[in-house]
């Protein structure tokens, strides 16, 4: 049976637990609402990015001079998997979330059907859990660390790599994995296509009239797409982090909330612990001196 002072080390530490987790809690809270904020801005931009290229996409009749980031490769034998998660953990099942969705549902299923698996991680996290089973896979890792709050640059350094090794001919197809950012509570591992291109379907075409003319492109649909492809796969890769983003200080607010709570409830059980261990050894001792004086 652990003794008082035992006791009261355990209590002292974990109030000194219960404080931390609680600080990083409303530190994680503060983060929130401007993670938030920037996620859902940043959606709208990349949507109707994504619904034009679709539209200019779906003039082009079957694909002919469609460029490279639009068809591929014409093989899907090597894929490339954009691992996007944080540099810090504490943030319950974020991290991992992401990692089990590109392991089971992407890289073990890949490699059971005999094609090629490349990795790229962002976030040393991602990088930690991934390096375990999939180290020779692992072609480039970058943290995020000195990139808080992210910003449109770095993501254009993502892109940029992953443009350089598309360009040499290393990968045939790239998914981007990140975690969407639904609420506090719900965050949803989301896999998405990056190459060739992922784009919704083109709106009905309208008919040309008298105040609707047809349009006409300057340049051609294929010289925009050019142009634009790039620019999208930087886009969508921003957005990414900033869904990630929120997504880490949502995780992070929810664990530290259920910690903080779990700390909460140890106290009371040890404290409770402490007084039944006192006053039972108060007892032994009050029995011990009424025996000794009634011998006397």
């Amino acid at each position: 049976m652990a003794s008082l002072k035992d006791l009261r080390n355990r209590i002292t530490s974990v109030k000194a637990t219960q404080k931390i987790t609680k600080a990083m809690q409303m530190v994680a809270a503060a983060k929130l609402r401007r993670a938030q904020m920037a996620a859902e801005a940043g959606r709208p931009y990349a949507e109707k990015m994504s619904a034009v290229l679709g539209n200019l996409a779906g003039n082009l009749v079957g694909g002919v001079g469609a460029p490279k980031l639009l068809s591929g490769t014409g093989s899907e034998q090597t894929h490339l998997l954009v691992v996007c998660t944080g540099d810090r953990g504490l943030a319950g099942a974020f991290n991992s979330s992401i990692v089990r969705l590109a392991v089971r549902e992407y890289a073990q299923k890949l490699t059971a059907e005999g094609k090629t698996v490349k990795i790229m991680t962002v976030g040393k996290k991602g990088l930690d859990a991934l390096r375990r089973q999939y180290r020779d896979q692992i072609v480039e890792s970058m943290d995020i660390r000195g990139n808080r709050p992210v910003d449109y640059p770095f993501a254009a350094e993502i892109a940029d790599k992953i443009l350089a090794r598309f360009e040499a001919g290393e990968f045939d197809v790239a998914t981007l994995f990140y975690s969407e950012f639904r609420s506090v509570i719900s965050q949803i591992p989301t896999a998405q296509r990056l190459i060739p291109a992922e784009l919704p379907a083109a709106d009905p075409a309208p008919k040309a009239t008298a105040g609707n003319a047809a349009l006409e492109f300057e340049p051609s649909e294929e010289a925009i797409l050019e142009t634009l492809l790039p620019k999208n796969l930087t886009v969508q890769i921003y957005r990414a982090l900033l869904e990630n983003a929120a997504s880490e200080q949502g995780a992070r607010m929810s664990a530290m909330d259920s910690a903080t709570r779990n700390a909460g409830e140890m106290i009371k059980k040890q404290t409770l612990i402490y007084n039944r261990t006192r006053q039972a050894m108060i007892t032994k001792e009050l029995i011990e001196i009424i025996s000794g004086a009634e011998a006397l």
